[in-house]
């Protein structure tokens, strides 16, 4: 057994166990209960965790940068945008206008209209200059934020609970109408993104090298786009924004691997945010009692991390 082998099976060892301690501690005597709920929250920090450790990963190699992750290039913002601008619109008739389902699908759809139109208007159209379609997308995150804050100041107070709920990730507000919708829509998105693993071995060698070697590579970044703007749909439609959580565990991934190969990456990058997001939620349940949501946690560690990780490539 090589020694990647052993990490990955370490890794799988305390997913398994941080998924038992979660599951079955302090079951009490409405154990039934407990575990009907339980394990619709595994599943769901399953799902996320699959799609924030491949979309972290996947956009990094393909960006060249280890400090940038799918949030920047405003997927997330163009979630927040649609959700205020349906609750400015239809205020507390929104649920009867668009049901868990329907809205679920107006935003994936969203974020990969979003994805297609920068990259075949910027990137096709600037001499294929990745850099330039991050920092478009990165001006187009801030400008939808800065138009969903002033959305948001138009609603009225009473209406402003409904959009309140989807602005922050939260493991405690599943919405687990959509839940069996996204295990159907990930199994077939993240097979077919696997199956471009060694494309993404490739791609990190830089644009030039796999062009020389061969890649495709203007479609192999539209699929890889596509495949992310996917996964971040589901798992903020699931949850809300993750903010920094990508950013912390595809970089643990780096440093424990210390490997190219995405094969190993990936699936290491998934294991982490599983044990993290797990781990973390249990010492929120059991030990805070909820007065902090775990989501603001994740994105203080990974701001202190995201300004280290600036300050080194200063340095460099």
């Amino acid at each position: 057994m090589t020694q990647h082998s052993k990490k990955i099976l370490g890794l799988c060892v305390l997913a398994l166990l941080s998924f038992l301690l979660y599951l079955f501690f302090g079951l009490g005597n409405n154990w039934q209960f407990s575990l009907e709920l339980r394990t619709t929250k595994l599943i769901a920090i399953f799902i996320v965790a699959t799609c924030v450790g491949y979309s972290s990963v996947s956009f990094q190699t393909i960006t060249n940068n280890k400090i940038l992750t799918p949030s920047v290039m405003g997927f997330e913002a163009v979630y927040l945008l649609l959700q205020s601008i349906l609750v400015f619109i239809f205020s507390d008739q929104t649920f009867k206008v668009l049901n868990s389902f329907q809205n679920f699908g107006v935003s994936i759809l969203c974020m990969i209209g979003f994805s297609i139109l920068i990259y075949s208007l910027i990137y096709k159209k600037t001499k294929n200059n990745l850099y330039l379609l991050v920092l478009v997308g990165l001006v187009f995150g801030m400008v939808m934020n800065s138009f969903s804050s002033f959305i948001q100041l138009l609603i009225d107070p009473n209406d402003f609970f409904i959009l309140q709920g989807k602005m922050f990730a939260s493991f405690n507000k599943i919405n687990r109408e959509i839940l069996w919708y996204t295990i159907i829509i990930i199994i077939p998105t993240i097979t077919f993104g696997f199956s471009l693993n060694k494309k993404l071995d490739i791609i990190s060698l830089g644009k030039e090298n796999a062009i020389s070697l061969g890649i495709d590579y203007n479609k192999i970044v539209r699929y890889i786009l596509i495949i992310i703007a996917i996964l971040v749909a589901l798992s903020t439609a699931l949850i809300g924004p993750v903010g920094f959580l990508g950013l912390l565990t595809a970089n643990l991934s780096y440093v424990l691997m210390k490997t190219y190969r995405h094969k190993l990456l990936l699936v290491a990058s998934c294991l982490i945010s599983f044990i993290v997001i797990v781990i973390g939620q249990f010492v929120m349940e059991h030990f805070l009692n909820l007065k902090t949501p775990l989501s603001t946690i994740i994105n203080f560690i990974g701001g202190i991390y995201f300004m280290v990780l600036i300050l080194k490539s200063k340095r460099l």
